[in-house]
């Protein structure tokens, strides 16, 4: 497409760009705005002023926005969710984990304190072993298949129903998608609710 050369040109023809082929004050030879503006440094302004505001908190009206957007739209906010490719979601989690050390943490930590309270201290050594042999076993399933395996509590630690022990007879290795399918239900040994 030909574009006007000059400003003056492209307002009287009711163009929205020109281009001149002279470089900006920033070195861009690209097209330019009616309004003077050139159009790759309008693009690095919305990068920089994008990242600027991904630092700054979010205010209350904008949380409160976004949760009266989610109530609205929830099923095809869940759609697009779902929709959305694995790789994309764990980039996602790692960037999230990046900014908040603090709060990974945290939840590691409460994780061990529970895992201690329901250690009874009557286990011996060798059943500790087995238990550590568990959490190895999903490590190396993790590394070989490439797919998340994790330690499940058969009768979980917290349950209204019942609390189970951290002990090796109350653990198993499966994969993460069906520990999270699960949740803190409480199976029978055929795996049914």
């Amino acid at each position: 497409m030909e574009y006007p050369k000059t400003r003056k040109e492209a307002k009287e023809t009711g163009n929205k760009y020109y281009f001149t082929g002279i470089p900006c004050t920033r070195g861009h030879i690209a097209l330019r705005k009616t309004k003077g503006v050139c159009v790759e440094c309008m693009k690095e302004d919305w990068v920089l002023d994008n990242a600027k505001r991904a630092e700054k908190p979010k205010s209350e009206a904008a949380k409160e926005a976004g949760i009266r957007y989610y109530k609205r739209n929830k099923e095809a906010v869940k759609a697009r969710s779902s929709a959305r490719p694995a790789s994309e979601v764990r980039q996602y989690k790692d960037k999230h984990k990046e900014r908040n050390p603090e709060y990974y943490k945290a939840l590691v930590s409460v994780r061990k304190r529970r895992h201690r309270a329901a250690t009874p201290p009557w286990i011996t050594k060798e059943q500790k072993l087995q238990t550590r042999q568990m959490y190895l076993e999903a490590q190396r399933l993790t590394k070989l298949t490439g797919e998340r395996y994790v330690v499940d509590h058969i009768i979980p630690l917290r349950s209204d129903i019942v609390c189970g022990l951290h002990v090796p007879w109350n653990l198993r290795v499966m994969t993460q998608e069906e520990n999270l399918k699960k949740s803190n239900k409480l199976l029978d040994t055929f795996g049914a609710t």
